[in-house]
């Protein structure tokens, strides 16, 4: 990795040194994704205005994580911007329409799932050079398109049930992402320190 930071720019050099300062925010948000999967876990489909408006705040959060990304990236800003604005933009409706949000997501879980999916593939496969845990996005992302697969072909009885529990794994594999990113960037800003 030392190897691989000798060849950035000084640009690239000083936009990882500044993320190694803000390592705590990943650190933050892993933990709050965390707690946020124990709290959806734990509901059940009586408490579908609850989900829509968790729901709506995971988008946000996410997208917001996105735009972040993007704010330091090199050559991907557009994807990542892409992925912010999808993100914020469902948010929004799901704030706006929390109950109809969750009879949507219900309905369309699985491509939801998809695009989540897709995107911490693309993540990972555009880490893979920087960071040795990129691995760690690809299987969280191949987990992720498996459940949108599965959850595509049940029926919209269990779909409710079904769009707790994997709304539940999704912010748990973002928690745990977020936490090992956390002390990579932690890392690779003490490298760039050096």
């Amino acid at each position: 990795m030392a190897s691989e930071l000798q060849d950035l720019g000084p640009d690239e050099r000083e936009a990882l040194g500044e993320m190694g300062h803000i390592w705590w925010l990943w650190l933050l948000l892993g933990i709050g994704w965390m707690i946020v999967s124990i709290i959806i876990l734990e509901l059940d489909e009586n408490s579908v205005e609850t989900v829509g408006l968790i729901i709506g705040i995971m988008f946000l959060v996410a997208g917001a994580q996105e735009l972040l990304v993007a704010m330091v990236a090199e050559g991907w800003k557009w994807l990542w911007i892409l992925f912010g604005v999808i993100l914020i933009g469902a948010g929004i409706a799901a704030l706006v329409e929390p109950v109809g949000t969750f009879a949507a997501f219900a309905n369309m879980l699985g491509f939801l799932f998809l695009l989540v999916g897709a995107m911490w593939l693309v993540e990972a496969f555009v880490q893979r050079d920087v960071n040795p845990l990129w691995w760690l996005g690809l299987v969280a992302g191949i987990m992720m398109l498996i459940l949108a697969f599965w959850a595509a072909g049940q029926f919209w009885i269990t779909k409710a049930y079904t769009l707790l529990v994997f709304a539940g794994i999704w912010a748990m594999l973002k928690g745990v992402t977020d936490i090992f990113k956390a002390f990579q960037i932690k890392k690779l800003g003490k490298l760039v320190a050096r």
